[in-house]
């Protein structure tokens, strides 16, 4: 697939990793580029660098649970290709579980009606890593058992099980991603964050930072630049299609270790305080990443150190 000349949409693009897909993409000399967000965790502000770069650039504020409306922007605009991003954070699981199971099956669902009945050409679909549950083999392969420990990765479980089964029924071909880790600029820092954010932003306060559990559960961290351009490479490529590939950096480390390693980059010296665990954490993981280094061809990733640098001086240089 040549980008030239397509009409691409992506959904949850003023999110954290859509945003920085879409600034990959407008460099790609598309049709047109629309970006569909409820604005739920996303910004407005992530799209500022795409639509620097791509002035065109189209926001659509709307529910991509509301299939209706979103078909109906996919025919009116002419869209041949979907990044499905939308979905809402893994923390949303204990407010309301069964909406953040149903965000990502609805979503799904939608999409791939509108690639049967042929309103689009071609979907890729994210999933995450959280639908494999804790890890029964190390590394995780793209066969590992879906056991999701909590309703947005149950959610993200279905909506694989409902890609397959159209695969199965109808001859359908879609791109199936399966992040492990992201962070970088522009990860949520406020309700519902993740470790990294949560952690800089004390650090920033001047307050300690703070392990939920014991720290030795473990983490894939792959930083999010690096998941943007792979995600377009491989959406690149036709072949492709029908397959489901891990993106992680094959690198195991325990939150314990990643606290220390912020800590470093920070220069904090104190103390680390104790919190209990996280309902439905997972206790390990850590991606087989040998299908997507047999297709991408020794892509180079940050490393986690320089990937907590740059987040680092991406998180110190905005207020809190």
């Amino acid at each position: 697939m040549e980008y030239a000349g397509r009409a691409i949409l992506v959904t949850g693009g003023a999110g954290f990793i859509g945003s920085h897909l879409v600034d990959v993409l407008v460099g790609r000399h598309p049709r047109s580029v629309h970006v569909v967000d409820n604005l739920f965790l996303g910004r407005e502000e992530n799209l500022t660098e795409a639509r620097r770069a791509y002035p065109d650039l189209r926001f659509h504020r709307m529910d991509a649970t509301d299939g209706p409306a979103l078909r109906r922007l996919i025919r009116d605009e002419k869209i041949d290709t979907v990044f499905n991003l939308a979905t809402k954070a893994l923390g949303y699981s204990f407010d309301d579980p069964a909406d953040a199971f149903h965000v990502n099956t609805l979503i799904a669902g939608h999409l791939l009606e509108s690639l049967r009945q042929k309103e689009i050409e071609c979907l890729v679909q994210f999933s995450s890593s959280e639908a494999y549950g804790t890890a029964q083999t190390v590394p995780m392969p793209e066969s590992h058992p879906l056991a999701p420990h909590t309703p947005y990765a149950a959610g993200k479980a279905g909506a694989d099980l409902m890609v397959r089964s159209y695969e199965e029924t109808f001859g359908l071909q879609v791109l199936t991603l399966r992040p492990f880790n992201n962070y970088g600029p522009r990860q949520n820092q406020g309700l519902y964050a993740g470790v990294i954010p949560i952690t800089m932003t004390k650090l920033l306060r001047g307050e300690p930072p703070v392990i939920q559990g014991t720290g030795e559960q473990t983490r894939d961290f792959i930083f999010v630049r690096d998941t943007a351009r792979l995600t377009a490479e491989l959406a690149a490529r036709d072949e492709l299609r029908g397959r489901t590939f891990n993106l992680g950096s094959g690198v195991e480390i325990s939150v314990s270790d990643l606290l220390r390693r912020i800590c470093a980059v920070a220069g904090y010296r104190g103390e680390i305080l104790k919190a209990p665990a996280r309902a439905g954490d997972v206790a390990r993981h850590c991606a087989d990443a040998r299908a997507l280094q047999g297709v991408a061809g020794g892509v180079a990733l940050h490393s986690i150190d320089r990937g907590l640098e740059e987040t680092w001086a991406w998180y110190r240089g905005r207020p809190l």
